[in-house]
């Protein structure tokens, strides 16, 4: 009986637990919500619980203000981090395939000089790989935050391990003697058996990003090229006197906007790639 009580009671402080950590992540994401439905002279007043009537007038101002494009910015990041999550998946993953499924005299080295490249800070490079893309005539263009995503450490680890846990070199062996190209066996044969890995890690990037504000910053100088990060960062330095609260409140939730709907439509991936990370080779 003591054991049945202990377990109960387990139980519900757990729910509870879990209860006080939900209201405190939603509920400042409910307050911006609602702010962005509010007029200025009302929010300035305090905080409200009910929404307010002034969505579609906020909406509107937004769209119109040209100092702060929220909107191109908002396209802007959809394509850097849509075509990053794709490139950095694909070539991350051929890159462990390449490590995983041929034996080669520098396969060790390659190995440990990814590895090495996977705790350099980005900041110690930032210098080089700006005056690298403005000899290229790249500066001020989205092709930097896209290219160098291409050659991702983190992500490439984790398509290496989940190669020596689910593809058995046999299988490769197999289609090689059958007369398949190394490309051809890669897209259909190695590709479908790392779907859940890709879709888990392009999640990521695609979140990361999005949430990147270092590299913009420091490459793009046109407002119609930046990207959420930076063209949030910038109303910082708005001018008090002439700020419009719902109209900025309505910014920031359009900008996190697409990241909340492809956490709710692809959540079930993130738990899956928890899941995959405990996966023992």
């Amino acid at each position: 009986m003591e054991s049945k009580g202990y377990n109960r009671f387990r139980v519900i402080f757990a729910h509870v637990l879990l209860i006080i950590l939900s209201f405190l992540c939603l509920f400042f994401f409910y307050i911006l919500i609602v702010n962005a439905t509010r007029p200025h002279a009302e929010i300035q007043k305090g905080f409200s619980i009910l929404p307010g009537g002034y969505l579609v007038t906020n909406f509107k101002n937004m769209i119109s203000d040209g100092t702060y494009p929220i909107v191109s910015g908002v396209i802007n990041s959809i394509i850097v981090a849509g075509c990053s999550a794709a490139l950095c998946t694909y070539f991350s993953a051929l890159t462990a395939y390449g490590l995983y499924a041929y034996d080669f005299k520098l396969k060790k080295v390659a190995f440990t000089f990814i590895m090495a490249i996977l705790v350099m800070p980005t900041q110690v490079t930032a210098m080089g790989f700006l005056r690298l893309i403005t000899k290229m005539n790249m500066d001020d263009t989205l092709f930097p935050l896209i290219i160098p995503s291409i050659a991702s450490p983190a992500v490439f680890y984790f398509m290496y391990s989940y190669l020596q846990s689910s593809l058995p070199l046999s299988l490769v062996e197999a289609a090689r003697i059958d007369g398949s190209r190394e490309f051809r066996t890669f897209n259909q044969i190695v590709l479908p058996i790392m779907k859940p890995a890709m879709a888990v890690q392009a999640i990521f990037t695609f979140v990361g990003s999005w949430n990147n504000y270092f590299v913009p910053a420091l490459v793009l100088e046109t407002k119609s090229k930046m990207t959420v990060p930076v063209i949030i960062a910038l109303l910082r330095g708005a001018d008090y006197m002439n700020r419009d609260m719902g109209k900025m409140y309505m910014m920031i939730a359009t900008a996190i906007l697409p990241i909340i709907v492809v956490y709710l439509f692809l959540s079930k991936y993130i738990i899956a790639g928890v899941a995959l990370g405990g996966v023992k080779g």
